[in-house]
């Protein structure tokens, strides 16, 4: 009897518009988790001023958020591979809009820490999202689709600027926190439209419910799936031709190499492609990959964190001008944090025109050095104008590095490893 994967249905379906309308959902998810990230650019500096803390308790609130993120990383990972993609995304989203909307109303420093420990944990679900969608996608076009989820990343920065630019010099922190926390919330009345995801439904052999699913996806787009019955087995093949544009690969990885036993199909997703990227065959990639990662996210949220305490607002505070309740008509720390925020916008645009003219490797090595060109002088006291426009540069090569990254992964191994690498790949970032 003839029989196809859902990888090959996929293929055949391409990407259309019921894959449309599940980027948008899951690019709402990452715009709540920029959000939830970009508002500790200026939380901080206001429970300061309120509370009178001390520097070291006001870098713990930041400091909180990331540890939540690494547990609910592992959490969230857990949940949806054991209970399915939708349970995954619906309880993150609960639990990080509530804890959200809680922390608006926090009486005290140590009740805030706490919540927002807990918001941390809620948004470390956000790699639930990629994956879900990324399940949905074909393999040829899984590369672009982490493209343009960085918009959507980008927009979630710039919406969270432009709120606070908004509303702190009329209400107050709580009220940020407040309306940060909507995106989230806005997710959950759709929430009974998304559907379970074709290849975890494959997994737990339910071949009925997939094919249901990609029946769905075949109407939506107008389009059929192969002839024959669903069945499901890990891909082996890699993709040749979407290395076409890249003489030389950052990580060489070979086909035999990606290889699964016995033994480990019968794992758990994650922990069996787990160690399939921590074998010996695998190590060296899977190190250098996860490195480069991690090493372009630190420098990423260390320029989101510091926009606002290199600001010329946050100077005067320092020197003892007093910032934020008493001086709401400085609106520098805004103004800034807005301008260094659309520094993404060219940051994508470059990333998108170098990857075609250099590769994936020249492009990610010249980004990434730009970015240290422009944080070097930072370390000496810069005026205010010159302090922006150094951090605009460095922002626009951090994501424009990031997401050549994102490009250039998926293309590096077989499509099963890269969806685990998606699980491993936050707790490296909040580290």
């Amino acid at each position: 009897m003839e029989t196809y994967t859902t990888d090959d249905a996929l293929t055949m379906m391409g990407f259309g518009r019921f894959q449309a309308l599940v980027l948008v959902y899951a690019g709402i998810g990452w715009v709540a988790e920029s959000m939830e990230l970009m508002l500790l650019s200026f939380l901080g500096p206001f429970i300061r001023e309120e509370w009178n803390l001390s520097p070291e308790n006001e870098s713990m609130i930041s400091s909180v958020v990331f540890a939540g993120m690494l547990l609910g990383a592992c959490s969230w990972g857990f949940v949806s591979d054991k209970y399915g993609r939708r349970t995954g995304l619906l309880f993150s989203t609960i639990f990080t809009s509530g804890m959200g909307f809680l922390s608006a109303l926090s009486p005290n420093y140590l009740c805030l820490v706490a919540l927002r420990f807990l918001v941390g944990v809620g948004v470390g679900g956000s790699h639930v999202f990629t994956s879900w969608f990324l399940e949905f996608v074909p393999a040829r076009n899984r590369g672009t689709c982490m493209i343009v989820l960085s918009l959507f990343w980008t927009l979630g920065t710039i919406l969270e600027a432009s709120l606070a630019w908004v509303v702190l010099p009329v209400l107050n922190w709580r009220w940020l926190l407040a309306f940060t926390a909507l995106p989230c919330f806005l997710l959950l009345p759709f929430f009974g439209l998304t559907p379970e995801s074709p290849r975890y439904l494959c997994v737990q052999n339910r071949m009925s419910d997939a094919t249901a699913v990609l029946e769905r996806m075949a109407s939506s787009n107008q389009s059929i799936l192969p002839p024959g019955v669903l069945t499901y087995h890990r891909e082996t093949k890699v993709d040749h031709n979407s290395l076409a544009s890249e003489s030389e690969c950052l990580l060489p990885v070979k086909e035999k190499d990606c290889t699964v036993d016995d033994a480990m199909s019968s794992e758990s997703g994650s922990l069996a492609a787990l160690r399939t990227l921590l074998s010996r065959n695998l190590l060296r990639s899977t190190l250098l990959l996860w490195f480069v990662f991690y090493a372009n996210s630190f420098a990423y949220y260390g320029i989101v964190l510091l926009t606002s305490e290199l600001s010329d607002a946050n100077k005067s505070c320092a020197t003892g001008v007093i910032f934020g309740l008493h001086q709401k008509k400085d609106t520098n720390i805004y103004k800034d944090t807005f301008i260094t925020s659309l520094a993404e916008i060219p940051g994508l645009i470059l990333s998108a025109i170098l990857v075609d003219w250099f590769g994936r490797k020249a492009s990610m090595w010249s980004m990434m050095f730009a970015c240290c060109a422009f944080l070097g002088p930072l370390v000496l006291h810069e005026n205010e104008l010159l302090t922006t426009i150094l951090l605009f540069g460095a922002r626009a090569c951090a994501m424009g590095s990031f997401t050549i990254l994102c490009l250039y992964a998926p293309e590096v191994c077989i499509s099963f490893l890269w969806h685990i690498a998606l699980f491993a790949i936050p707790l490296l970032i909040n580290l």
